[in-house]
């Protein structure tokens, strides 16, 4: 990922640019650490979240933890209760590998059933997408192979027409989600924003930033 912001900055060109692109916002959703945050903002968040009766509905049935915790069988149950309640997805219900088992629960439920945060290649990205493992996809960029992954990917995905996510690094994912021709959602973390010099923003419901460069710039102070 380094690589390529220094190529771009060599180049002279905005990163999304060089990769064939122009910047425009892209729609993000909040993934900050609900687990590291304080009690009392994190209070005040959910006061102000239009649907936090649905999750505390959905939290009294299911638990508070849905990720890689259960087994086909449990997965399809619980996914029926939740089928209904106008929940986007549901994220890696069962190992990440199981692409027999994530193929049976995507195809028995009405929810979309998300998952590839853990793909580690494209050739992994293929075989799911061939056994039919998840209705949308969310590589991370780091494991699917940085920048250049990412767009062996993208390629991947749009020729199965299927809408794809990324997962953390949102200041780089911006970006090769401008570049995307299924881009899905920006998944937006907040963790980087005390070393990066220009983190991503979101107004609007959208992922924008100040300048097009891939990582921003690492403020000295942390370098």
């Amino acid at each position: 990922m380094c690589a390529w912001d220094a190529l771009a900055q060599a180049a002279g060109l905005p990163l999304v640019k060089l990769l064939g692109g122009e910047a425009k916002p892209v729609r993000a959703y909040n993934s900050c650490g609900l687990w590291i945050q304080p009690l009392g903002p994190l209070a005040d968040d959910a006061e102000a979240a239009e649907d936090v009766a649905a999750v505390r509905a959905v939290k009294k049935r299911v638990g508070d933890n849905y990720n890689q915790r259960h087994t086909v069988n449990e997965a399809i149950r619980r996914g029926r209760m939740l089928d209904g309640e106008g929940l986007d997805w549901i994220e890696e219900p069962v190992r990440h590998d199981d692409y027999v088992g994530c193929a049976r629960i995507a195809a028995d439920l009405t929810t979309p059933i998300q998952t590839g945060e853990n793909l580690v290649d494209t050739f992994e990205l293929i075989h799911a997408l061939e056994a039919k493992a998840m209705d949308y996809v969310m590589p991370d960029l780091q494991r699917i192979g940085g920048v250049t992954g990412w767009m062996r990917a993208a390629a991947i995905t749009h020729a199965y027409g299927m809408e794809m996510s990324s997962h953390l690094f949102p200041n780089t994912a911006r970006i090769s989600s401008a570049v995307t021709p299924t881009a899905h959602w920006l998944e937006y973390m907040d963790w980087a924003v005390p070393v990066v010099a220009e983190p991503v923003q979101v107004k609007d419901g959208y992922g924008v930033g100040e300048r097009e460069v891939l990582l921003g710039r690492c403020r000295r102070a942390a370098a």
